[in-house]
């Protein structure tokens, strides 16, 4: 099998697109350290995040769904009419059925829950990713750990 020459193969790349700076800072950090050769870059609003999906041109998209000016589902909505490959998980600090409801309609590959994103969690999202990232560099529609997002039931600790 012959070697592909290392500047032929794309490298992945992650938008983190939150206005809540620690919260970016500490999702970096974390996905920092499960893809480390991954780039990884961040937008504070939806403006910023829009200049740089033409310009970074991410594989995976962190989006919140609240963000000051155009909330994260219009966002989403905008870059899968003109980048539809691009995988956008919602990341919210509520899980509501409307809100996941909303992220689906919107073209949301996943709705995450800021509170109860865990390490672990994390981990196996990013394994997945890497999975199909690494087979296609295309999410699969098939792929039940990208598209299981939306009514997963969570149980509480106690």
């Amino acid at each position: 099998m012959p070697l592909i020459p290392s500047a032929a193969v794309k490298k992945s790349r992650i938008l983190i697109v939150d206005n809540d700076d620690p919260f970016r800072q500490i999702l970096k950090t974390t996905l920092r350290v499960f893809l480390p050769t991954t780039a990884i870059d961040e937008a504070a609003g939806g403006i910023e995040a829009l200049q740089k999906v033409d310009t970074f041109l991410p594989d995976l998209i962190f989006m919140d769904i609240r963000l000051p000016g155009e909330n994260g589902l219009k966002l989403t909505k905008k870059i899968k009419a003109t980048h539809p490959n691009i995988t956008i998980l919602i990341l919210s600090s509520y899980d509501k059925p409307e809100y996941r409801e909303a992220a689906s309609r919107f073209g949301a590959d996943r709705f995450l829950v800021k509170t109860s994103l865990n390490h672990m969690e994390l981990k196996g999202l990013v394994k997945s990713y890497q999975k199909v990232y690494e087979s296609t560099n295309q999410p699969d529609p098939c792929e039940s750990s990208w598209k299981s997002g939306f009514n997963h039931q969570r149980t509480k600790k106690s």
